[in-house]
């Protein structure tokens, strides 16, 4: 590890991978609950880019090896490598944690310490999201020198951008932390655990999002933007991208262009009594997701 990055947790001990710079490598984090999340979002990974290879990495507290067999024996099935990396709390002995802030947060932007050196780049992708179209484009976009790639969802106005950016005394787009694509080479150099743990305790009654807060204050300049109508689709919000595009992002441009739909909010698609329309469209995935489970397909 990097001299100057002496406090950031170390790198634990994980199964093999195939590093090939072509490979797809996906990133996520969650807790138990949401294990059911991440098999629907393999399912629509897999069945929209049949013919690409990819390893997933999962980030995770403490989540039982037999619990992650039904994720694993997907994998194998997809012809996926699945990469579960157990996360030693120790490593955050110094990090302000609490029911608000919870070690979780800190595991993606930390995650170049996490993850073998030999991995430069990786797709960070919440649970809550469908992947529709190729991943590809995304995944060999020029970062320029940049720490992160990510979007801004500023719906038809820019009011929440002006106040998150009043809010956090920045002048950049706010951006989502739920795609993130991560030079992690860059990131072994740049990112200093200590500074993100100081700037929490510093700035605590001003965190409303806290990790996505954090990546907007201490990286948001050091952040690549792309165009959430491809990336980062807020699934909560069709008719407002139809406004912004006059017309053009309707249903047919969305299932033909979008890659990422991505259910933010509270209401999530797998909930009784969710009313936006790409609900319907998870529950497509999520039955496939079934079958695939008990082996009807």
């Amino acid at each position: 590890m990097n001299q100057t990055n002496s406090s950031a947790p170390a790198a634990e001990d994980i199964n093999r991978h195939n590093s090939t710079p072509d490979r797809i490598q996906i990133l996520t984090t969650m807790n138990e609950n949401y294990l059911p999340r991440l098999q629907v979002l393999l399912t629509s990974i897999r069945i929209n880019q049949p013919d690409e290879e990819m390893d997933i990495w999962l980030m995770h507290s403490g989540i039982p090896m037999g619990t992650l067999d039904p994720v694993a024996r997907q994998c194998r099935h997809f012809g996926y490598g699945f990469h579960p990396v157990l996360i030693d709390g120790s490593a955050f002995a110094g990090a302000p944690v609490s029911r608000q802030y919870p070690r979780e947060m800190y595991y993606r932007l930390l995650a170049p310490f996490f993850l073998p050196g030999d991995l430069h780049r990786i797709l960070y992708l919440d649970p809550d999201i469908l992947v529709i179209n190729p991943l590809r484009p995304l995944w060999e976009t020029d970062m320029k020198g940049n720490l992160f790639a990510a979007a801004a969802h500023t719906g038809k106005t820019e009011l929440a951008n002006n106040i998150n950016q009043i809010r956090l005394r920045t002048d950049h787009p706010y951006f989502n932390s739920g795609v993130l694509l991560m030079d992690l080479a860059l990131g072994r150099q740049e990112i200093i655990a200590d500074e993100i743990f100081d700037y929490t305790r510093e700035h605590a009654k001003e965190l409303l999002l806290p990790d996505q807060d954090i990546l907007n204050a201490m990286y948001g300049k050091r952040t690549l933007e792309i165009d959430d109508s491809l990336w980062n689709y807020d699934a909560r919000n069709y008719n407002n991208y139809l406004l912004r595009s006059m017309g053009e992002c309707d249903m047919d441009w969305v299932m033909s262009n979008t890659a990422i739909l991505h259910f933010c909010g509270k209401a999530k698609p797998w909930q009784k009594g969710y009313i936006h329309r790409f609900g319907i469209l998870y529950k497509h995935y999520e039955h496939l997701t079934g079958k695939i489970n008990k082996g009807y397909v």
